[in-house]
C-alpha cells in the first residue's frame, strides 16, 4: 500500500509518501492511521492531530471508519479550504 501525505503532514513526517505493509488488524482509515503513528516519532508527530487529518483512499474522500481492506493508495491531508475571492 503507499500512503501519500501532503501539505504539513507531509513536511511534519519529512516524506512524501512511502510504501507499507500493514498487519491484518489494520482494517479501517482510523486503524491505518494509528499503525502509522506507531512506527516512529516523526509519524507519531505529524498524525497526532487526528481531529486535523483528512484520508483519500484510492482517490476516493473516506472518513475513519472507512475500509482500507485491498487499498492501493491512501491519502493523507489536511482539510482544504480554498475558493474564489
Amino acid at each position: 500500500m503507499r500512503i501519500l501525505y501532503f501539505a504539513w503532514v507531509r513536511e511534519r513526517m519529512g516524506m512524501a509518501e512511502e510504501d507499507v505493509a500493514p498487519p491484518a488488524e489494520v482494517r479501517t482509515v482510523g486503524d491505518l492511521i494509528d499503525w502509522l503513528a506507531g512506527r516512529g516519532e516523526a509519524h507519531a508527530t505529524a498524525l497526532a492531530d487526528r481531529d486535523r487529518l483528512r484520508a483519500a483512499v484510492d482517490g476516493d474522500f473516506a472518513g475513519p471508519d472507512a475500509s482500507v481492506a485491498g487499498a492501493k493508495e491512501v491519502a493523507i491531508f489536511p482539510p482544504v479550504t480554498g475558493g474564489a475571492a
